[in-house]
């Protein structure tokens, strides 16, 4: 279900970033991450949900798993950078160190902006996230925690 536990605040003016992982655990350390360091986020399962958000709401960053069941990444890359050429996207992937290699740089080529790959620290997250949304990296310890 999209955005059910975590919905947007229409008035809210921070930064807006979607997660698209279909594993609960990433996505809840990515919004906590995210939202400690001051982003308002909404999750989604899929690709196909995903694209719903995007459809019903505004966001400044995607950052998506490359590999979901229903849609993989790869193809919500795709979609994305069709029909919102402008959105920042940031692709996030696991699996063997070759295949995980492969799929990132796949994703680059395809239009993604950044990729990390799984397991990432916190702070590689957040330096990645500010420098696509062309902000500052935080000089304060606090929002990075």
């Amino acid at each position: 279900m999209v955005g059910a536990a975590h919905p947007l605040k229409i008035t809210d003016m921070r930064k807006r970033v979607l997660i698209i992982d279909d594993m609960q655990a990433i996505r809840t350390r990515l919004r906590q991450s995210l939202e400690k360091a001051g982003y308002e986020v909404l999750e989604t399962s899929n690709g196909r949900e995903g694209l719903e958000a995007l459809q019903a709401h505004s966001f400044d960053l995607v950052i998506t798993d490359i590999i979901m069941p229903e849609m993989e990444g790869i193809e919500t890359i795709m979609r994305i950078r069709k029909n919102y050429p402008a959105m920042r996207i940031l692709a996030i992937s696991s699996g063997g160190s070759h295949e995980k290699s492969k799929l990132l740089g796949m994703a680059r080529r395809l239009g993604a902006h950044d990729t990390l790959a799984k397991p990432f620290t916190q702070e590689a997250l957040l330096a990645s996230v500010r420098r696509m949304l062309g902000e500052k990296p935080s000089l304060d310890p606090a929002r990075t925690r």
